[in-house]
C-alpha cells in the first residue's frame, strides 16, 4: 500500500454536532471513546475538496482532483486522540477502487454538488441507491460573515454550542490529527494521520444543514444529537500517512 498521499485541500468543511455521549459510544468500536467537550460527545462531516493529490514524491502535475466527505466522531484512546470514520464519499473512481487496497481508508461513489463563491458554500451529497433512485447524504448551506472581516463573528456560535469561542473550536480539532476506519478485510482498524503545513479555521453562518447520518433514529435516538456550528479551512498544504493496523 502506498504509505503517504499529499496534496491540497481547496476548501475543508467541517459540519459539527452534539451528542449524547453514551450514544455516541454505542456508535464506536472496541478501544475508542468519545472525546467530550462541556459533556457533549462531538461528531460531524469532514467535506474536503481536493487537488494535486499524489503520492508523496510524485510531481504536482500528476495530481488528481476529487469531492469527498467523511462522517466522523471525535475520539480518544490509546494511541491518542482522532475521528472514528464509520463512513466515506467521492467523487472519484479512482479513491473509490484504490480505498482500503492502495491506501487505508474505504469510500462509496456518490454525486457531489458544490458551489462556492468568496463567502459561501453550498454542498449537496447523493448516494445512488440504483439508477432510478438517489438518497440525500449531506446538505450545507453556510457563510462568512462579510469580505472584510470574516473570521471571528461570536454571533456564529449559539448559546447551546458545546464550544465556548473558534479558538476552542480550531484547537479541539487540530490536536485530533489521527483517523480510523474499518478495514476492508476484517474488523481491525486501519489509522492515519493528517500532517497540514498551514492551519486557519472560519466560523460559518449556517442557512440550511443536514445528515442522513445524525438523522438516522436507529442510531441517534431523537433528542441525543443536534446541530451545533460549521467552520471552513481554505488552501491547505497536507499530507495523510497511512499508520497500519490499530487494535487489530
Amino acid at each position: 500500500m502506498i504509505k503517504e498521499v499529499t496534496g491540497n485541500i481547496d476548501h475543508r468543511l467541517l459540519i459539527n454536532y452534539r451528542i449524547d455521549p453514551e450514544i455516541a459510544q454505542q456508535a464506536l468500536p472496541p478501544y475508542l471513546e468519545p472525546k467530550l467537550v462541556n459533556g457533549y460527545a462531538i461528531g460531524g462531516i469532514c467535506q474536503v475538496s481536493l487537488s494535486k493529490m499524489r503520492p508523496k514524491g510524485a510531481p504536482a502535475i500528476l495530481g488528481t482532483s476529487s469531492h469527498n466527505a467523511a462522517h466522523r466522531i471525535s475520539v480518544v484512546s490509546a494511541e491518542g486522540e482522532g475521528v472514528f470514520v464509520p463512513r466515506r464519499d467521492t467523487s472519484s473512481l479512482t479513491n473509490v477502487l484504490a480505498g482500503g487496497r492502495v491506501f487505508a481508508g474505504l469510500y462509496h461513489q456518490a454525486f457531489f454538488d458544490v458551489k462556492k463563491s468568496a463567502h459561501r458554500y453550498k454542498v449537496e451529497i447523493c448516494s445512488a441507491k440504483n439508477k432510478h433512485s438517489v438518497s440525500k447524504l449531506m446538505l450545507i448551506d453556510a457563510e462568512l460573515s462579510d469580505s472584510s472581516n470574516p473570521t471571528n463573528s461570536p454571533s456564529f456560535l449559539n448559546e447551546s454550542s458545546a464550544f465556548a469561542s473558534l479558538d476552542e473550536i480550531s484547537e479541539f480539532f487540530q490536536n485530533g490529527k489521527m483517523g480510523w476506519s474499518i478495514r476492508r478485510q476484517d474488523n481491525a482498524l486501519d489509522a492515519i494521520e493528517l500532517f497540514t503545513k498551514n492551519w486557519n479555521m472560519q466560523l460559518l453562518k449556517v442557512n440550511e444543514v443536514y445528515s442522513s447520518y445524525f438523522s438516522d433514529e436507529s442510531i441517534f435516538p431523537r433528542g441525543s444529537v443536534a446541530f451545533d456550528c460549521a467552520t471552513v479551512m481554505t488552501n491547505i498544504d497536507h499530507s495523510w500517512l497511512s499508520k497500519g493496523v490499530s487494535f487489530s
